[in-house]
């Protein structure tokens, strides 16, 4: 915990480790921006990355202190973006930050499809599953598994397969393996002594089973509800 770390109260750290995930989450975005402004880095995969870096911020959990509104103080930066991506999903311009950076065609819309939904399960995970194995595997394959398929897959993939949208092989095996080594770091980070490595096998396949079968957007919902509800059952 900061606050053990600093020697100060578990308040003000929670605090400090607050401020800490706005600064991490508007600088990822920033970046992003920069990227794609200046460097012409693709939307689509500064998309993904906007992905992965938003799935990581769990990685600040341990830092906090488990009183003093913790399970709240640590959504604070999700609640933000959720009225943030309302509010740009129907006003914004076509150079708005979030729209070049979280948007596959610069269609502000897509801001309420996917980027909202992700919001609304980082929320969840973040308060009913707060420093749980279901909240923190949910994001981990949510994150860094759904987050790495569509990159790899639309780039190396050649074994190509359609359920609901078009997938390939590839990327679902980049799926498998970005989640179950994201959820082993991130339980092994958070919550140790839950740590159980086939249990994450399984839940790991079963991502990426759903995902394979989803269909664009969608996905961000389907894939930490069911993964949430596949610990229940192993």
């Amino acid at each position: 915990m900061l606050s053990t770390t600093l020697g100060i109260s578990p308040s003000v750290g929670n605090l400090i480790v607050t401020v800490l995930t706005f600064i991490y989450v508007f600088g990822l975005v920033a970046l992003m921006n920069f990227c794609v402004t200046r460097f012409g880095l693709p939307q689509d995969i500064s998309r993904k990355i906007t992905h992965i870096g938003a799935g990581s911020i769990i990685i600040f959990l341990p830092l906090y202190s488990d009183l003093h509104w913790s399970k709240y103080l640590n959504i604070l930066i999700m609640f933000v973006w959720l009225i943030l991506l309302v509010q740009k999903g129907f006003f914004a311009e076509l150079n708005d930050e979030a729209v070049k950076t979280m948007t596959r065609t610069g269609d502000r819309g897509e801001l309420l499809k996917g980027p909202l939904y992700f919001v609304v399960v980082a929320i969840i995970c973040g308060t009913l599953f707060y420093k749980t194995f279901p909240g923190v595997v949910a994001m981990a394959c949510l994150g860094w598994g759904d987050g790495f398929a569509p990159i790899i897959g639309s780039r190396y993939g050649r074994w190509k397969y359609e359920i609901f949208s078009n997938k390939t092989v590839e990327g679902s095996l980049a799926m498998f393996i970005f989640a179950f080594a994201a959820s082993i770091f991130f339980v092994w980070l958070i919550i140790p002594s839950t740590l159980n490595i086939s249990r994450i096998f399984i839940v790991a396949i079963v991502a990426v089973l759903v995902e394979g079968c989803s269909p664009k957007e969608i996905d961000n919902l389907l894939i930490p509800a069911t993964v949430i509800a596949a610990t229940s059952l192993v």
